[in-house]
């Protein structure tokens, strides 16, 4: 059996090593080689006031990150599953500590004692978690902060300028809505070599989803157009896997509702006089005006764990009797507010493709010593390395794809959406390449991928067929010949 694009990469690595010997380079290959067993690293990234933390703390379920202007924020953080609870403070220049937390409403406290803010490389939180299991997520600064040092500390980490390779091996890039300093940044975070640049280690959300439509009822229904628009751009297209819109606030609420926050909305769903429909005109009206249902204070909590849009949500739901009790009402705000489609996403997109980006890491790095230190072996090195990326076919499909998205492949009508989810866009496994549903039967799968074959070397073998087209359906070809080849199930 032929040694997967990992396995190769993992002695490539190795090799590199070697010829660095006694180097910083080999230090640094070594912790790459180190951490092509961890969990799947993806950044989330994005603008001042994006929600990057609120969508943190939704997709660990728990109330984390701190998403004040705290000096926390200002430093990278990643969060990992552990075996304890422990917070590690790596400065810019000296040792490594562990420090004390504290946890003020849910969020992590974290005293940096007499290290300040831009001394501090980075933050380590291991916390026992299942969903830090399969992906570790790490907290960058915004980009675009009044403090250019702050922006600065996120490019540093995402967009080195020199020869390192960003630790982060996808990004999740926050927007509210689509301007011309989300694409640069996109386009920074993306790399000309080994693979070319290309869309598969980035996802856009739309965030703050809740606050389209000035937080009306279909905010999200507008939200969701929204997205679908922005995922037929052209300069989005190339930058990012897909768009996914999600109300970041609704859903960490969602998942961490507490009962007395339940009986408080039911009391103002039940509440008469004033009408509720009064009190939920705009959020200063809520927050302000007298009502016997519910104190300012109670109003006010309501608000910040909520916002206009899911206190106006979770109230009909109530009322119309399909959240009877706090757990109900929990999972119909997490369904409502895109979370659950985006762990979708994160699920098909990164983590089932783990081994891919892990190599693609692994491929970068060598290829960034060589440049950096070049001596007796580097030739070799290169070359090996050439070998790789030629000849991996993940390495064809994500070429073809960047071409797909940039325009230097043009398909047939019709073709460009078979095209890409045979590449993998909306997921790897077979049966989703095929566009069949995920319990499709092996004999299905196989009839499917049998059709697939023959018409993509119809295209290939086509005389009307331009160079490119051949060879993108030689490429889809072998995509379907290894569905073919692969066991089902």
């Amino acid at each position: 059996m032929s040694e997967s694009l990992l396995e190769q990469t993992r002695t490539l690595l190795r090799t590199a090593i070697d010829s660095n010997a006694g180097t910083p380079e080999a230090a640094g290959l070594e912790a790459v080689l180190d951490r092509l067993d961890d969990p799947l690293r993806v950044a989330v990234a994005g603008k001042v006031k994006a929600g990057k933390s609120t969508l943190l703390n939704a997709l660990v379920g728990e109330e984390l990150a701190p998403t004040d202007a705290g000096e926390c924020t200002k430093i990278v953080t990643w969060y990992r599953d552990g075996v304890t609870y422990k917070v590690m403070l790596h400065p810019k220049v000296g040792d490594s500590r562990q420090v004390q937390f504290t946890r003020d409403a849910g969020a992590i406290d974290v005293a940096l004692g007499s290290t300040p803010a831009e001394e501090v490389d980075r933050l380590e939180v291991d916390w026992p978690s299942a969903a830090l299991k399969k992906m570790t997520l790490i907290d960058t600064p915004g980009i675009g902060s009044l403090s250019a040092e702050v922006s600065a500390r996120t490019t540093a980490f995402l967009a080195p300028d020199d020869d390192r390779v960003t630790p982060a091996d996808a990004v999740l890039y926050l927007m509210k809505h689509l301007h011309t300093t989300d694409l640069d940044f996109l386009a920074g975070f993306h790399d000309e070599e080994v693979s070319q640049a290309t869309p598969v280690n980035a996802i856009a959300v739309l965030s703050r989803a809740d606050e389209v439509a000035a937080g009306r009822l279909d905010a999200m229904e507008s939200a969701i157009k929204i997205a679908a628009r922005y995922r037929t751009e052209p300069k989005v297209r190339k930058l990012v896997q897909t768009v996914v819109p999600v109300a970041g606030l609704l859903a960490v609420t969602g998942e961490t509702l507490r009962e007395a926050e339940y009986a408080a909305l039911a009391k103002l769903a039940a509440a008469t006089e004033p009408p509720v429909e009064k009190l939920l005109v705009s959020a200063d009206r809520f927050a302000n005006a007298d009502s016997p249902a519910l104190t300012t204070m109670e109003r006010g909590a309501l608000l910040d764990r909520l916002g206009l849009f899911g206190v106006r949500l979770a109230v009909g739901f109530i009322r119309d009797g399909s959240a009877p009790n706090a757990g109900a009402l929990a999972a119909a705000l997490v369904t409502r507010s895109g979370l659950d489609d985006l762990r979708r996403v994160l699920l098909s997109q990164f983590a089932d493709r783990r081994d891919l980006l892990k190599a693609r890491s692994g491929l970068l790095a060598v290829e960034a010593a060589a440049r950096a230190r070049p001596g007796p072996g580097t030739e070799a090195l290169l070359s090996e390395l050439e070998r790789i990326t030629a000849g991996a076919h993940e390495f064809r499909e994500m070429r073809l794809l960047n071409a797909l998205r940039s325009g230097a492949v043009t398909p047939k009508a019709g073709d460009l959406e078979d095209m890409e989810r045979l590449l993998g866009t909306s997921g790897p496994a077979p049966a989703t390449r095929l566009g069949l549903p995920a319990e499709a039967s092996e004999n299905d799968v196989r009839a499917a991928a049998q059709a697939a074959l023959a018409k993509w070397q119809r295209r290939a073998e086509s005389p009307m067929a331009s160079p490119e087209t051949s060879d993108a359906a030689r490429i889809l070809m072998r995509t379907c010949e290894g569905i073919l080849a692969a066991p089902v199930g």
